[in-house]
Formats: structure tokens, C-alpha cells, sequence
């Protein structure tokens, strides 16, 4: 029992507002997404594409809903979802509807049909923004620097995020892919010529933002272990490095798209390869 657990205890008080807060904690999330889209709009004025923005959302809601009840019998909680199409909405770009609508519908999808064992393994929106970057490139961009680089949004960004990734107990993984980003674009500046600053730039962008706060943080697809965690962030920067020196625009998602799901089965094969392991041995000791 750790101490949180047993001040709770001699602490009633205390705990009814433990329970209160991680009932809420989920809430966190949508709440700082929504407050991105919001800097987006005010600075840049992207809600001039809110019916885009709204389909992604309505459409992984919807979705989330009537495959939820199909699949499990119970009607799911909608912040993960809202999550993942808002995110839709924002980093793709495209002057007609339906991509907006396929890419949402894949990535709650993608939650349903790609599973491993019972659980899914892609981050939702991460799959389908790179399914749809890749295979309708005709019709289908990223978001790029179209909300530029301002540096106020960006402090309040950065301090609101790294709150939830640290109460997620994730912010090890956001940190870690964030100096090897760094570590990666001087790299990448001494080999192509390019200025540093102009390398580590993307970074600072709202496309930057979301993934390294929502994608590649999320719980239900990053690894339990801690050293796992590390160590996946920075094979995940590390492909993108390659990626980006041979041209692939949008390096960061194919990089989560492939790296991530190949360690959350590593992991798994890992815990069941342990399990298997102990279990062998406890007829050994017993008889000893």
C-alpha cells in the first residue's frame, strides 16, 4: 500500500477528493485539446474550417458509441474519442469533407478491429492520420506550420501539457523524445548544411504539440515498464531522424506507426515469456 493509499485511509476527507480528482482526470485531456484548438482559432483563425473539424469529432463519437455497445454491450466513455477526432480535425488538412470523416472513422476503428491479445495497439488518431497521409496523399495533407510559432500560446501549450503528461505519469516519455528531437536536429544540421534552429523549428508547432502530449503518451498504447517507455521514445525519434533525412514529411507519424505497436508486442511477448518462466519453476521449488 503506498502513502497516498494510507493517508486516504486515516484521511476520509481527503479521500473522497482522491476519488473525485481520478474520476475527472479523464476529462483533463479534452479539456487542454479544446484549449489548443481554441489558440489555434484565435491566433490563426482555423475555425473557418469548423464543419471539417466537427464532422471528425461527430463522426468518432458516433462511432465510439455504436461499436462500444456492439462489441462490449455498454455505451463507452466519450473523452477518448473526442480526443482522437478533434486531433483528426486538426492535423489533417483538405479541401473536401470525406477525409475528415474517413480518417475519424479509422482511427476509432482501428481501436475495435486491430487488437493484439485483446487490446489495441496503435494510438486511434495516429493510425488513421498515417493510413490517410499515405494512401490519399491526392487528397490528404498535414498540418504543417500554418499556425506558425508563437511564443505565448506556446508557453501556456507546454505548461498545460506537461501537467497532464506528468499526472498521467507519462511526461518520462514526452521528455525523452523531446531532447533526443533536439540531440536528432543537430544531427540532422551538421549532415544537410541547414540551420540548427531552422531543424529543431517543428518542435514548437501545434503538429509537434499534439504528438508528443496525446500520441505518443497515450496509456492504453505505451509500454508499462518505465525503461520500456525511455527506450521506445527514443527509437521513435530515432526513425523519424532517418525518416526526415530521406524526405518523409510527415516522419513523426509513420515513426509512432511503426516503432509503437512492434514494442507493445515485444512487451507483451516479454511479461508472457516471464510468466511462462516462473511458472516452470514453481513445481521446482515446491518440491526443494
Amino acid at each position: 500500500m503506498n502513502q497516498e493509499q494510507t493517508t486516504s485511509i486515516n484521511n476520509p476527507r481527503l479521500d473522497t477528493w482522491l476519488r473525485l480528482e481520478n474520476r475527472y482526470m479523464r476529462y483533463t485531456p479534452p479539456v487542454f485539446i479544446t484549449s489548443l484548438l481554441l489558440v489555434g482559432h484565435f491566433t490563426f483563425g482555423i475555425l473557418d474550417s469548423a464543419l471539417f473539424i466537427g464532422s471528425a469529432i461527430v463522426t468518432s463519437m458516433v462511432l465510439e458509441l455504436v461499436l462500444g455497445k456492439l462489441f462490449y454491450g455498454k455505451w463507452r466513455n466519450l473523452a477518448s474519442a473526442y480526443i482522437s477526432g478533434i486531433s483528426v480535425g486538426i492535423l489533417i488538412r483538405s479541401t473536401v469533407l470525406w477525409p475528415y470523416i474517413v480518417t475519424a472513422a479509422l482511427s476509432i476503428m482501428s481501436k475495435y478491429l486491430l487488437k493484439y491479445k485483446g487490446r489495441h495497439i496503435w494510438n486511434p488518431s495516429n493510425f488513421g492520420i498515417s493510413w490517410m497521409l499515405f494512401t490519399a496523399a491526392y487528397s490528404v495533407a498535414g498540418l504543417s506550420v500554418q499556425w506558425g510559432n508563437n511564443m505565448y500560446p506556446l508557453l501556456v501549450i507546454w505548461g498545460l501539457g506537461l501537467v497532464i503528461v506528468w499526472r498521467a505519469k507519462r511526461v518520462r516519455i514526452t521528455l525523452t523524445y523531446v531532447f533526443s528531437f533536439i540531440f536528432f536536429a543537430y544531427i540532422r544540421s551538421l549532415i544537410s548544411g541547414d540551420n540548427f534552429f531552422a531543424e529543431l523549428a517543428p518542435l514548437t508547432g501545434p503538429m509537434y504539440q499534439l504528438f508528443i502530449f496525446f500520441m505518443i503518451t497515450d496509456p492504453a498504447t505505451t509500454l508499462k515498464n518505465k525503461k520500456g517507455q525511455v527506450l521506445t521514445a527514443f527509437l521513435i525519434a530515432l526513425l523519424e531522424f532517418v525518416l526526415r533525412l530521406n524526405s518523409f514529411i510527415y516522419a513523426p507519424f509513420y515513426a509512432l506507426f511503426l516503432i509503437g505497436p512492434v514494442a507493445k508486442i515485444f512487451e507483451s511477448y516479454m511479461d508472457d515469456r516471464r510468466a511462462k518462466m516462473k511458472n516452470d519453476l514453481s513445481p521446482a521449488v515446491r518440491s526443494a
